[in-house]
């Protein structure tokens, strides 16, 4: 599960990276909202954890320009601002709730594992393209009917491509997504990845799905040809 905190005061920004990240998140850390906004637009999220005073933007413009871009994942705002106009304005923004600071580490961690599993609530249980199905409850991938094993990676990776088919993936993108890595441009691991994902959902079947955009990455889509 990946977390976007958009925090400007550094002890508290590095306290929830750390602590988030120690209990099993993938954490992205940005001090000011112009950045959040950027982000949040750019890369998938399960959660957006928000302050409400920050530089060039403020928590409140963050959330409205998420909204306004359709993105759609939890946010809760952590502020020292507790007055309970504060409060309803948030959630009418469209927060899903509203820590106030000084706070315990434990009260964030029970929100944000409420929120996580409230946003998986509203998830499709399939995901599919052709005659292509993905079952995220079952863990269970088939092509034509035909069941196709896949290891974990190779299970995030063609979730990934699923959840944003059409969409040219840089390497990049995949590396932090599906490894937790920077991308290394000495590395082929997704290559590798890539080449035995096709090998099992491709190889045997029309049409293809998985397409190459040379000097730009990979998109999961019908092949024309």
């Amino acid at each position: 599960m990946k977390i976007l905190i958009v925090e400007d005061e550094p002890k508290t920004g590095d306290y929830l990276k750390q602590g988030l990240c120690e209990t099993g998140f993938v954490v992205d850390l940005v001090r000011d909202g112009l950045d959040g906004v950027h982000q949040a637009l750019t890369d998938n999220y399960d959660l957006i954890v928000l302050d409400v005073m920050l530089p060039k933007l403020d928590g409140w413009q963050v959330l409205q320009r998420i909204r306004q871009a359709g993105k759609h994942m939890p946010v809760l705002f952590l502020t020292a601002r507790d007055q309970i106009e504060d409060r309803v304005k948030g959630l009418e923004l469209g927060a899903d709730d509203y820590l106030v600071k000084p706070f315990a580490f434990s009260e964030l961690l029970a929100r944000v594992r409420t929120l996580l599993r409230r946003g998986k609530s509203n998830e499709p249980e399939l995901l599919q393209v052709a005659d292509l199905e993905l079952d995220l409850l079952r863990r269970r991938v088939t092509r034509a009917r035909k069941r196709i094993d896949l290891t974990a990676k190779e299970f995030a990776l063609l979730e990934l491509l699923l959840r944003r088919q059409g969409e040219v993936l840089p390497r990049s993108l995949i590396a932090s997504q599906v490894w937790d890595m920077n991308f290394d441009s000495d590395t082929n691991v997704i290559e590798v990845a890539m080449r035995r994902l096709r090998a099992k959902i491709d190889d045997d079947f029309e049409p293809k799905l998985i397409q190459t955009i040379r000097g730009m990455g990979y998109v999961l889509e019908i092949s024309e040809s």
